[in-house]
């Protein structure tokens, strides 16, 4: 059987303009995949409208651009999907593989913060609600190739999760899993923000027969411990126009050896690319932004 060629991506939620902690996960995930000499795609997760912010999409695209960081293939976007997911809601739900939830977040709490499929077990129908599927697999732990064996609560890995949430928008489980079939990823490299979440997509991919890709977390750049650089978080965007600075420090974060700078960034990368050692990356989970400067 013929072994796939490396597929990876890198796939930001247009919810404001790449901060540094985003250009860890774009340069990470660039670098391994140009590194195996495999694509490297772009994925706009643009499904959750409240918290986007108009033209951030193409924002990310021109900062990417900017630092040398070309994707393989067109961009894809989720919000042109939206057909599709529901295509395979409708087959779970008529095949009882899912189920309309009422349970409000207070009464979730009140269960002790994971839900207990109380709705799962009803005879009556219901057609309106949050939609659960039912998790079959309750996969507990999964082999990570950077952070090694991950292990998750075993309450958390047997619960029922959304796939479909009650305002109507598809949740980011069901989505992600499909489109990484759709693009045919074969290793997904992100932060260790969503260490925990692989396992639920692990039983989706299960669920729908089809191949788990292989994992690889890198470590979360924190502006301090236990709360992530992120744009919910007011993080400033990376400059435009000066990127050699960004590239060699996210390069530093990463565990990685300066490269020579050059007003040609491509320069950068591919010297970069060369050089990339997987092995020399942190494992740690989370890195303090002011450790790193």
């Amino acid at each position: 059987m013929q072994v796939p060629a490396y597929i990876g991506r890198f796939a930001p939620s247009p919810s404001g303009p790449l901060h540094f902690g985003s250009l860890i996960a774009a340069l990470g995930s660039f670098l391994r995949a140009k590194s195996q000499q495999g694509k490297w795609l772009v994925r706009i997760e643009d499904i959750d409208p409240p918290r986007e912010v108009a033209g951030a999409a193409d924002g990310i695209l021109r900062t990417l651009e900017s630092y040398g960081l070309h994707w393989d293939d067109s961009v894809f976007y989720q919000s042109l999907r939206l057909d599709a997911y529901q295509q395979q809601l409708d087959v779970l739900l008529n095949h009882d593989l899912a189920y309309y939830c009422q349970c409000t977040r207070k009464q979730i709490q009140a269960m002790g913060g994971l839900y207990d499929s109380r709705c799962g077990q009803r005879n009556t129908a219901h057609s309106h609600g949050a939609i659960r599927v039912r998790n079959q697999t309750q996969s507990d732990h999964f082999y990570d190739r950077h952070m090694g064996m991950i292990r998750v609560d075993n309450h958390f890995a047997k619960e029922d999760f959304i796939i479909k949430r009650r305002d109507g928008l598809y949740a980011y489980q069901l989505a992600v899993v499909m489109d990484d079939i759709e693009q045919g990823v074969t290793e997904v490299v992100r932060g260790c923000d969503l260490l925990t979440s692989t396992v639920r997509q692990i039983d989706l991919f299960t669920l729908f027969d089809k191949p788990v890709p292989n994992w690889l977390h890198l470590p979360l750049l924190c502006a301090e411990p236990g709360r992530k650089l992120s744009k919910q978080n007011h993080a400033p965007a990376i400059d435009n126009h000066a990127p050699q600075a960004s590239i060699n420090a996210a390069l530093q974060v990463l565990g990685q050896s300066p490269v020579e700078t050059h007003s040609d960034v491509t320069v950068m990368l591919q010297q970069a690319i060369a050089q990339f050692n997987l092995a020399t990356v942190p494992k740690q989970q989370e890195i303090v932004l002011a450790t790193t400067t």
